[in-house]
């Protein structure tokens, strides 16, 4: 259990640019001290290791891999995994195994098969808290539309529209060989950019049921992965929404998720409320309020600014609240919010997307978790550049 005298040892394996974010986060609580680093690459775990004694005085240790920090016998309490998707199940179980917490980055994995073994080493050590990060779910407006709908607030749920029209240019697909890959990447702009509104699309609107679906590469090149996805998801509440993701919308606009019920609706663009209305007796207009009526400023937020967020490279904001979480988890021996099954159903249902758009059919998010789709071969088609 986390107190003030006993700061959990930390270790974060992934030097890289999303590992500095973690960095961030372990020294904003003093429940926490940043004890080891591990990267394959050496040259990018001294570095990193510099910059923490620069900052704290006290530098950690380096070591190559999770087996060799295992191997040395440091104790470390609390492990967080920011290495490419397809490395995270591994390394978690890993460090599950050596008795510590877990915060692994979006997303759980980019493998079904490998995202099913951390789920059951989850379950067998249920007295470590693992949580995938989902930092989204921790922004104020997500949690004022969540707690709407969980308070009945909007009526039966009708409809979602979720798009993430971002841009990604040809040199951030080549600045690594992972990057693109089905094997590390594990998709692309559903995968990578839009999984967080996915997580939050799934954290409104409850259980999905089944998924029809399009993808396509249409900017990019040497990449086997979409860079543009569409999808209809049909949930068990009977609502339905539609999902769009792109990396291929220069030079990249606004996050938008709308949820609307037969007594409300919300509007979260740029990751602040932009607008909610919850019925206070029976519609009397049969036409609505089209559009009127906003409420948010009931609930004590600034002006919506309509900026373009800073992402997680540039501010740990949105991780330190989710760790904020998982210390309280720990110290009050519950599960956090953002479970280890919960991120499984997400990546269910991105394999869901996928597997529809590769066979043209309707995909069940059933058949997916019991493995019917674990071996069809992801295929995007080719790009037909001009």
């Amino acid at each position: 259990m986390t107190t003030a005298t006993a700061p959990l040892p930390t270790a974060i394996v992934g030097c890289g640019v999303i590992g500095r974010t973690h960095v961030e986060s372990v020294l904003a609580f003093p429940e926490l001290t940043l004890v080891a680093l591990i990267d394959p690459v050496r040259e990018r775990a001294d570095a990193l290791a510099d910059d923490v004694e620069g900052l704290t005085g006290v530098r950690p240790q380096v070591f190559a891999a999770i087996e060799d920090l295992v191997a040395a016998s440091l104790v470390v309490r609390l492990v967080v995994i920011g290495t490419p998707s397809g490395l995270h199940v591994d390394q978690g179980i890993a460090a599950l195994e050596a008795g510590a917490h877990v915060i692994i980055e979006k997303p759980l994995d980019v493998d079904l098969v490998r995202a099913r073994r951390l789920a059951e080493a989850a379950r067998a050590h249920a007295g470590q808290a693992c949580t995938i990060i989902s930092q989204h779910r921790f922004d104020p407006a997500s949690r004022i539309v969540h707690a709407a709908i969980e308070a009945g607030g909007f009526g039966r749920l009708t409809s979602a529209v979720a798009t993430v029209p971002w841009w990604r240019s040809q040199g951030y697909y080549d600045s690594g060989d992972w990057r693109g890959t089905w094997a590390l990447d594990g998709g692309g702009a559903l995968m990578n950019q839009g999984v967080h509104t996915l997580d939050l699309l799934l954290w409104f609107l409850g259980r999905p049921v089944s998924v029809s679906a399009e993808f396509a590469l249409l900017a990019h090149e040497g990449v086997e992965v979409e860079d543009t996805v569409v999808a209809t998801i049909t949930f068990d509440s009977g609502a339905l929404a539609v999902l769009h993701a792109t990396t291929a919308g220069y030079p990249g606009l606004a996050v938008r998720l709308q949820v609307q019920g037969s007594a409300g609706s919300a509007v979260i663009d740029s990751d602040e409320l932009q607008y909610i209305h919850i019925a206070e007796e029976a519609a009397a207009n049969d036409m609505g309020l089209q559009g009127g009526g906003n409420q948010r400023d009931r609930y004590g937020l600034e002006p919506a600014n309509g900026e373009v967020p800073a992402d997680a490279t540039q501010s740990a904001t949105g991780h330190e609240r989710q760790y904020r979480d998982l210390l309280d988890a720990v110290a009050e021996g519950r599960d956090p919010i953002v479970t280890v099954d919960e991120a499984l159903l997400t990546l269910a249902t991105v394999r869901a997307v996928y597997a529809s758009a590769t066979t043209g059919g309707k995909v069940t998010i059933d058949d997916v978790l019991a493995g019917a789709y674990d071996d069809v071969e992801l295929v995007v088609p080719s790009p037909q550049f001009a």
